[in-house]
């Protein structure tokens, strides 16, 4: 049975994980280099209770996980925050992302956020649908801003809007 939850702090071993197969394996993060424990923790510190993190379990094992981090550290960005999610690949096509974004989504609207704004890059279609059907709209596309596995990438911009 699939949980969703506020992620703990004992939760980073698997976090780290998940986000480690998704920078070896995908363009979903620009990140190149694995993270270390001591890089996610310091990360992780870093949320609370208007940038919560929640984790995916299916049967007591963690599969995927989803943040809201500050979007910047200047003062009128304060009720905007940046979406990632991350599901183990194995886990992938289970209705888990979709579970989880749900999730992360009411969790920033109960934090009082005013905007969310997903990065996602080019050729990632399943997610720019994944979020256009939790009302996510477009809002521009950087062009070649990313390097990855030899290749410039596009990100797409998406943002969504709560409604007061």
């Amino acid at each position: 049975m699939l949980k969703i939850r506020q992620a703990k702090l004992e939760d980073i071993v698997a976090i780290t994980d998940i986000y480690n197969e998704a920078i070896l394996k995908t363009v979903a993060t620009f990140d190149t280099k694995i993270k270390t424990l001591d890089e996610q923790k310091s990360w992780f510190l870093h949320h609370g209770p208007k940038n919560p993190i929640l984790v995916a379990e299916q049967d007591d094992v963690i599969v995927g996980w989803a943040s809201l981090s500050e979007w910047s550290d200047r003062c009128a960005y304060s009720d905007t925050a940046e979406l990632s999610l991350y599901i183990l690949e194995k886990n992938q096509g289970k209705g888990i992302g979709r579970k989880l974004l749900e999730a992360i989504i009411q969790e920033g609207k109960k934090a009082g956020l005013h905007t969310v704004i997903a990065r996602i890059t080019e050729g990632n279609e399943t997610s720019v649908h994944l979020h256009e059907s939790v009302g996510f709209f477009h809002i521009g596309i950087m062009r070649e801003v990313g390097l990855k596995f030899d290749k410039r990438l596009d990100v797409y911009l998406m943002q969504k809007i709560y409604k007061s």
